[in-house]
């Protein structure tokens, strides 16, 4: 007797063997942590405030250190330090807080990330703007595609000789699985209002005037990342369309081109934070960072499952996505 199956049913199934190793691992970290929330009393609920930590002087002007480290996503993370990416959810009310502080004078931004999503960029990037204070940036590894756009709120930008920049632009990538479900003999019936309603669907290629429309997007999208940069480095927009291919620089060569304006360290970033921020002598260094969700929490509310597979990990993993992000990464 045969039976009906659903298409996302059957790409479950084609899947699962691939992800069966990843969800056991899931697994022996979710009882490691909880023995480690046992021996360590993580029995809190975690504060609503973000974490800080000082250094230098206790007291006085002081320089805001926040972190772009990881894949830039949009919402809020809920976790309980798994995730590896940065979240604008947790990253803008750090901005905020140090914008609402009278002691901060200045802000230095270590960034380490590939970029990633096109609207939290954005969104970090326009709260930077907004924040009223001076804003450097320090460059660690890698500062490409929406990272560098987030550091375009800065007014100075500091990179490693070694450091990966640049790869100014936008992509996104459509999934298309028509072969493998006719290998699996899986048909798809789609009901739609217009003719490119299910354009991108993983069900079908995409037709030569789906692939223009959303060409078009990309372009739109690709406009304001030049002039974001343009205006940030005070170039011209058709000279920084002509480095903007997606390839990355090293600092020397963003330097070279002026995409950066110094090489150098964290050190020297807050030597210039300091100078900016007009504080005399050595600042105080407020580290933010997002408020942790301890272990118990997490699992009473539900976020813990979801921080290690979340609910819709197989659609959200296909879904196209448009994102400043560099894909050597």
């Amino acid at each position: 007797m045969q039976t009906n199956r659903s298409p996302l049913w059957a790409l479950g199934g084609a899947a699962v063997g691939f992800l069966l190793p990843f969800l056991g691992l899931a697994c022996v970290a979710a009882v490691c942590l909880f023995s480690l929330a046992s021996m360590s009393g993580l029995a809190s609920t975690g504060s609503a405030q973000s974490e800080s930590h000082v250094s230098g002087p206790q007291s006085g002007p002081a320089v805001a250190v926040i972190d772009i480290d990881g894949e830039i996503v949009g919402g809020s993370s809920g976790s309980i330090g798994l995730s590896s990416s940065a979240v604008s959810g947790d990253i803008i009310p750090l901005v905020q807080q140090a914008a609402s502080d009278s002691e901060v004078k200045a802000i230095l931004l270590r960034i380490n990330s590939p970029g990633g999503s096109v609207v939290a960029s954005d969104e970090i990037y326009h709260a930077l703007k907004g924040c009223g204070k001076p804003i450097v940036v320090s460059m660690g590894e890698l500062d490409a595609s929406g990272g560098y756009y987030i550091s375009m709120a800065g007014q100075y930008l500091v990179a490693n000789p070694n450091t990966l920049t640049g790869s100014i632009g936008v992509i996104s990538e459509f999934p298309e699985a028509s072969q493998l479900m006719k290998n699996l003999g899986v048909t798809v019936a789609v009901i739609k209002s217009g003719a490119v309603k299910d354009m991108g669907s993983l069900y079908r290629p995409m037709t030569d005037e789906e692939q223009a429309l959303w060409q078009k997007v990309i372009d739109e999208t690709y406009g304001s990342f030049i002039q974001i940069v343009a205006d940030g480095r005070h170039m011209p927009a058709d000279k920084v369309r002509e480095l903007a291919d997606g390839r990355v620089f090293t600092g020397r060569q963003a330097l070279a081109l002026g995409l950066v304006d110094a090489l150098g360290y964290e050190k020297d970033a807050l030597a210039k934070a300091t100078a900016l921020g007009g504080i005399n002598g050595t600042p105080r260094v407020i580290h933010l960072a997002p408020p942790a969700l301890s272990l118990v929490s997490a699992l009473l509310s539900g976020r813990f499952n979801q921080s290690i597979l979340p609910e819709n990990f197989l659609s959200d993993l296909l879904a196209p996505k448009l994102e400043y992000r560099w894909m050597g990464q």
